[in-house]
Formats: C-alpha cells, sequence, structure tokens
C-alpha cells in the first residue's frame, strides 16, 4: 500500500477516535476555507433525481448565517478529503436539533415523505437555503412570524403539489381573505406581530391532521388553540351549553370554527362573516338548531331558525336591519346557556332585562310574548286565544276569496259569452284539424309544466297543485311528453302532406318586411310618428313565436328523451351528457313557459283589442272587424270571408223576400 494512503488512513482512524471520545465536538477534516475554494464557484453543479442542483455556497452569507460560527465538517462530519467519495451521507439536523426533529418525524409532512411523496418538506423547505439560514426573528427568514403564511404558501399555494397529494390549495387563500390573514399581512399595522399565522394554530414541526387526537386542531382541541389569543372568549365558551357538550365528548356540539369557520375567519361586522346580524339566524345557528337530529337525537325543539325568522324580528333581519335581535342578542354568543340556568339572558330570572335592552320599560307581562312565532302552541289560555283566531281567520279568508273569485268569475263568463256573440265572426282563422292539433299542444304543455315543476319545486303551487305521488306525477309527464311529440310528428306530416299545411308553413316564412314591420310598429306605439303598419296572414310575432315553438320542442323532444331512456343513453355517452341534458331541459321549460305566459297569452287575452279572449282556438272563428285590424294586408282571406258570409246570408233569407 502507498505509504501516503497508509498515512491518510491512519489518519482518519485517529480522527474517528477522538470524535466518539469528544461527542459533540466536529470531526477534524477539510477546513472550511478548503470547502470554500471549490464550493465558493457558482457553476458548481450535480444531477440530482434528473435535476441539476447548485452545490454552491456564499462565503460572506454563511459567515453571516446562524451556522457562520461553525465549520463545514461539524454538519458534514463524514466528509474528509476530496473528491468525496463515496458521495456524502444527507446531513442529520437532529444531530443539534433533536426535540424539533423528533416533532416533525411524528407530522404529517415526514409521513409524505416516507410515503415517497417528492413534494413533502424538509428542514430547508421551510427554514430556507442551509448555508444561509438566520435566526427566526430575522425579518429576512422564511419562518419569522410576518413570513410564516407566504413560506406555507410555497407548497400549500400551489395547485399541482397540493393535487399530488391529494389536498387543495382552498385553506391557504382563505387564510389571506380572513381576519388573520389581512391583519398578519398590514405590516404598518403594530397589531400584525401578534395576527395568527399557521404555526400558531398548526404548531411548527409536529403539524398534525385535524383527526389526529394531538393535533391542536382537533375539534376538541381547537377552543384551547384558539385560547392563545382569546382567553376571555375561551373563558366563556367552556362554561357554555356549547363548551359543556363539548368537554362530555358531543361532537355535535360547535367549537370556534364552527361558527367562525376555519381558515375563513371574517370579522363579526363583515356582511359575509358567517358570525355576522345577517347570517347568524339564517345560517350558522340553523345548522344545527334547525335540524331535526336535534329533537330526535338529543331532545332539543327543533325549528329553532325557522320559528324565529317568521317574527318580527327574523324578518327586520332578513330585510337587512342591522338593529334588529338575532339568535346572539338574546342567547348571547360565547357564554350562551340553557333558559332552565338562572345565569341564562333568556331565563324567566332575566327575560325583562334581556328584552329591555331594545325595549326600555319591558315588564314581565311583555316578555311573555312568544319569540319564536310558530312554536308550537301550549295549553295556556294565550295560545288557546291564538289557535281559536287562526281557525277563524282561516275560514273566514276561504270562505271571502272563494265568494269574491266565484262571483267575478261568472260574470267575467257571461260578458266573455256575451262579446262574443255580438262580434262578426266570419273570418275561418283555424281549420279543425289545426284546432285539434293545438288543443293537444295545450294540454300536453300544461301538463308537462305542471308535473315538471312540481319536481323541482315541490313546496309550491304546483305540488298542490298535482299532489300526487313521485310515480303517478312521472309517468303523467312522460305520457304528456309522448303526446306532445306525437302532435309535433303529425304537424311535420301535415306541412308537408296537405295542401293546407304547405300554405301555412309557405305563410310562417320570415320576410325581410317583418323586420321593417318591428321597426315600425314600435315607432308608432311609442308615439313616434310613422303609422301603424298592415300585417298579411302571420304577423312578425306570431312567425317568431312558431319558430321557436318548433325550436323548443325539437330540444325539449331530445332531452327529455334521453332523461327517459337514461341508462341506454348513458351506456352509450360519457355521463356528463346526461348532466347536461337535464340542465338544458329545465332551463329550456322556464324559457318555454315564460315565453307563453309574456308572449302568446298576450296576444290571446290581455291584448285590449281581443280581450277578455280570441276565441279561434274554440271554434276557428275571428271577428272580421278585428282580423281587419290586425291582418289588414292578408285580402284574399278577408275578401274570402265577406264573399262567403253574404253566400251564406242570402242562402238562409226566406224565399218570399228573395222574390
Amino acid at each position: 500500500m502507498n505509504r501516503r494512503y497508509l498515512l491518510l488512513l491512519v489518519f482518519l482512524c485517529l480522527s474517528a477516535s477522538v470524535a466518539v471520545a469528544q461527542k459533540g465536538k466536529p470531526a477534524p477534516g477539510l477546513s472550511t476555507a478548503e470547502c470554500i475554494a471549490c464550493h465558493s464557484d457558482p457553476s458548481l453543479t450535480k444531477e440530482v433525481n434528473g435535476k441539476q442542483v447548485s452545490l454552491a455556497v456564499d462565503e460572506g452569507a454563511f459567515k453571516n448565517s446562524i451556522h457562520g460560527a461553525f465549520d463545514c465538517n461539524t454538519c458534514h462530519a463524514d466528509i474528509t478529503a476530496y473528491p468525496h467519495e463515496p458521495a456524502p451521507k444527507k446531513v442529520d439536523c437532529s444531530t443539534c436539533h433533536a426535540e424539533p426533529v423528533q416533532a416533525h418525524a411524528n407530522s404529517m409532512h415526514a409521513k409524505a415523505a416516507a410515503a415517497g411523496n417528492p413534494n413533502a418538506p424538509t428542514c430547508a423547505s421551510c427554514h430556507g437555503n442551509v448555508h444561509q439560514l438566520v435566526s427566526r426573528t430575522d425579518p429576512k427568514s422564511p419562518v419569522a412570524h410576518q413570513n410564516i403564511p407566504s413560506t406555507c404558501g410555497t407548497c400549500h399555494g400551489q395547485k399541482f403539489v397540493m393535487q399530488a397529494s391529494g389536498r387543495r390549495t382552498g385553506a391557504f387563500y382563505s387564510y389571506q381573505q380572513s381576519v388573520h390573514g389581512k391583519l398578519a399581512a398590514n405590516l404598518s399595522d403594530p397589531r400584525s406581530a401578534k395576527a395568527a399565522v399557521c404555526t400558531d394554530c398548526h404548531n411548527s414541526h409536529d403539524v398534525k391532521s385535524p383527526g389526529d387526537p394531538s393535533s391542536p386542531v382537533f375539534k376538541f382541541n381547537v377552543p384551547q388553540t384558539c385560547a392563545k389569543c382569546h382567553e376571555g372568549e375561551k373563558a366563556e365558551f367552556v362554561n357554555s351549553v356549547h363548551g359543556k357538550a363539548v368537554a362530555r365528548g358531543n361532537w355535535q356540539s360547535p367549537v370556534c370554527t364552527d361558527c367562525h369557520g376555519i381558515h375563513l375567519i371574517k370579522a363579526a361586522e363583515d356582511p359575509t362573516s358567517p358570525v355576522s346580524a345577517q347570517h347568524l339566524s339564517e345560517s350558522t345557528c340553523a345548522r344545527c338548531h334547525e335540524s331535526v337530529r336535534m329533537s330526535t337525537e338529543f331532545g332539543i325543539e327543533g325549528s329553532r331558525a325557522s320559528t324565529f325568522l317568521q317574527s318580527y324580528h327574523g324578518l327586520a333581519v332578513k330585510g337587512g336591519s342591522q338593529v334588529a335581535a338575532n339568535c346572539a342578542s338574546c342567547h348571547g354568543v360565547h357564554d350562551i346557556l340553557p333558559s332552565s340556568d338562572p345565569k341564562s339572558r333568556v331565563s324567566q330570572e332575566r327575560l325583562v332585562e334581556t328584552c329591555g335592552q331594545c325595549h326600555p320599560g319591558a315588564t314581565q307581562n311583555f316578555v311573555a310574548s312568544k319569540v319564536h312565532v310558530d312554536a308550537p302552541l301550549s295549553a295556556d289560555v294565550g295560545s288557546i286565544a291564538m289557535r281559536w283566531v287562526r281557525n277563524i281567520y282561516l275560514l273566514l279568508i276561504v270562505g271571502t276569496i272563494g265568494f269574491m273569485v266565484a262571483h267575478n268569475l261568472i260574470i267575467w263568463i257571461r260578458k266573455a259569452v256575451d262579446k262574443r256573440k255580438a262580434q262578426r265572426r266570419i273570418v275561418q282563422r283555424m281549420s279543425n284539424s289545426q284546432r285539434i292539433q293545438h288543443l293537444l299542444l295545450l294540454t300536453s304543455f300544461i301538463t308537462l309544466v305542471i308535473t315538471g315543476f312540481a319536481l323541482t319545486y315541490p313546496g309550491s303551487i304546483l305540488g298542490w297543485i298535482f299532489p300526487f305521488s313521485e310515480s303517478v306525477r312521472s309517468w303523467t309527464h312522460r305520457i304528456a311528453g309522448a303526446v306532445l311529440i306525437g302532435t309535433s310528428l303529425y304537424h311535420l306530416y301535415y306541412v308537408v302532406a296537405k295542401r293546407a299545411g304547405r300554405k301555412l308553413i309557405y305563410d310562417m316564412m320570415p320576410i325581410p318586411k317583418d323586420a321593417v314591420d318591428l321597426f315600425s310598429n314600435m315607432r308608432y306605439y311609442l308615439g313616434l310618428g310613422g303609422v301603424r303598419p298592415e300585417f298579411g296572414r302571420f304577423n312578425y310575432a306570431e312567425k317568431m313565436e312558431y319558430w321557436a315553438l318548433v325550436w323548443g320542442t325539437i330540444v325539449m323532444a331530445a332531452t327529455g328523451l334521453a332523461l327517459w331512456f337514461k341508462v341506454f343513453v348513458g351506456n352509450i355517452l360519457p355521463r356528463w351528457w346526461l348532466d347536461v341534458a337535464t340542465a338544458i331541459h329545465f332551463y329550456e321549460a322556464v324559457l318555454a313557459t315564460l315565453a307563453i305566459l309574456v308572449w302568446h297569452f298576450y296576444m290571446v287575452f290581455f291584448d285590449p283589442d281581443v280581450y277578455p279572449m280570441n276565441w279561434a282556438w274554440k271554434d276557428g272563428k275571428m271577428d272580421i272587424e278585428l282580423y281587419h285590424h290586425e291582418h289588414g294586408a292578408d285580402h284574399e282571406t278577408i275578401s274570402k270571408s265577406i264573399e262567403e258570409a253574404a253566400a251564406k246570408a242570402e242562402e238562409e233569407e226566406p224565399a218570399e223576400e228573395r222574390k
């Protein structure tokens, strides 16, 4: 063996012996100056997992770092010569930082690294370049208080990093919009130094899952975690009905984050906060106190939110009042107690005091009224009187309004019939075939509207109009759809094979004059001058409606059949096609229904010229004067109608009068 290598081997053995004997002292090896001689070269790199990693060390930055007082071999004890053969081991920070490293070893980050996640953070991921580390009290440190959110955000704010581990970036961005995040980012505010950052709630090194009982964000640990900054609120909470339930291990009882949110915590006065006056009653408290589970599992009366929202206080809150009482106004915020507790704000002993905050001079008699107005009526005298008043008025309303409806309906029908008889109805507007098609279209469409929207809005008047089982509603809807499709197919045959049908489709074709008529008509009725245009057999409005009906029927039929035979369609096309078909079917139904109500019903019922009704749908006839007014350019139909009426009158004239 070469004598020089033998001496080097002896030297290394002696060095190792000294290192063992003097634990904690750096082993002799290459000096820092020798290391810097090579590692100060900015171009010095090494390939790691296919990537070029810089091995350069800024000597000045290293000397000014928190590790600047140590030699390189304090951390790199296994490097004794150059070249580094074998390759140096990964630096073990636990040599000096045993406690933080041990804490990290039990964290979610360490578990992710052990599972092979390449994005799992290491010490350097959070603390920065190990050769340039500065104290966490230094504003430049990545783990300085004000920099913690951005440091955590290097991973938790990156979508691709979080998705790779099956997580999302929502928590990070929610925090940025929270009262904590905004205060921490506002360095000009002296309070920012105490604003809660990620590590205040999740800890620094032993970051654990919220489902881990040892995690500071585990549900039952949340009050204590928040108490780091909110000790007063925590003291009130632990003595409240909610706090005591949490202490008993009741998972259903709320803690701080259930009401205030987790990361997206807003100030109470912020209108978007879940504990703002606008949201407290309708959503935050309602999540628990409106549920059936409260009454079935815990024996606590449910429907507290809905019965409050129907009271004057609730209606005022929904109307945007900032002073009307909400849940917290009466029950308290963190110190909520059961009404049976004399210290509760809603106990009989304190109710006068509580109501007196808004109603000075309130007495025991005043506070005896119910706040939750629709609460189940008990057997007390006031409740019995309320029941009688309610029942009497319900009968009075039904009887009075029912009489008014019947009275006016009888008169309206008689007047409509009399006006119809007084008209000179000699124009054949619709043939028997067209009337039958129209009647089938009308009945199937109305049935589809009622049964379709009864599914989407079962609690609306449509659900009351069609109070049958889901099976009956479903099949009625399908049958009506089949009738509509069948009528449409016959109409297609009619306009192709029948002369009257071909004439109908020809007259329905849009022409340039329709655009001119629309402009002239609006100009005339807006009082901007000009004359009212004369229309042919069908005006532009009727043509628009007809072709909209054609298009809508095609869309509704196609999507309706896809949903009817969803298994067949779902086996051929991607599943999302059915979701799209459902959306199109619903919105096209809304569009068609509103178009009929606004456009068609106006022309048939509400147009002053035809009111109370255009009777052509019933017998196909139309008044000659009204037809001349509405379709004056259709000279052929007008002349033909007058001639046929004159011939009919002549035939009916008695023979002696003709002589």
